[in-house]
C-alpha cells in the first residue's frame, strides 16, 4: 500500500465518523427541543376558607398542552368527556352549583391556571357537600401532547378513599 491508498482510507474513516456525529447531535438537539417546550398538567383541590376552593388546573411544564381526550366520572361511572353537557349533568346532582370552565379539544397555554369546577368563597360548613364531591366522589382524566404530538401524557384525579 503506498501512502495515497492510506489517506485515501483515513480520509474516508474521519468522513463517515464525522457523519455518525453529526447524526447523533442532530437526534440530541431534537430530543432536547421535544423537552424544552413538554407541558406538564397537574390537578389539585384547593379548599381554602372563605376564598375560591376547588379542582384547579394548572399546566407547570414549558409548553402549551393540546388537550386529546378528557373522561369525567361521578362515583365510578363515567359521564363523558369534560364539557358542558357533562359537567351540567354532575352540577344537578348538587344543591350548590358551583362555578365551571369547560374545553373539548383545545390548547392550553404554558402559564395555564384555572379552576374547572369552583365555589368562592368557601365556607367549610356550608360546603361539605361540594369538598366530599372533590375528595371522595369526582374523577378527571385529562389526556394531553406536546406541540410536537404523539406522546398521550395524562394527568388524573381520582377520588380518594372514604376513612372509616
Amino acid at each position: 500500500m503506498n501512502a495515497s491508498i492510506v489517506v485515501a482510507i483515513c480520509a474516508t474513516v474521519i468522513a463517515v465518523l464525522s457523519l455518525a456525529v453529526s447524526v447523533g447531535e442532530a437526534r440530541a438537539t431534537r430530543r432536547h427541543n421535544r423537552i424544552t417546550v413538554r407541558p406538564f398538567l397537574e390537578l389539585r383541590v384547593d379548599l381554602r376558607q372563605d376564598g375560591k376552593a376547588g379542582l384547579q388546573l394548572i399546566n407547570a411544564g414549558l409548553g402549551p398542552a393540546a388537550i386529546t381526550r378528557t373522561v369525567l366520572s361521578l362515583d365510578g361511572q363515567s359521564l363523558g368527556e369534560y364539557g358542558e353537557e357533562s359537567v351540567n349533568v354532575l352540577r344537578s346532582k348538587l344543591s350548590v352549583r358551583p362555578s365551571a370552565v369547560t374545553f373539548r379539544k383545545t390548547l392550553l397555554a404554558a402559564d395555564y391556571d384555572q379552576f374547572l369546577l369552583s365555589i368562592g368563597p368557601f365556607d367549610r360548613a356550608k360546603h361539605v357537600e361540594f369538598a366530599e364531591l372533590l375528595r371522595h366522589r369526582l374523577g378527571l382524566e385529562i389526556h394531553y401532547e406536546s406541540l410536537y404530538g404523539g406522546e398521550d401524557y395524562k394527568t388524573e384525579w381520582n377520588p380518594q378513599p372514604r376513612s372509616s
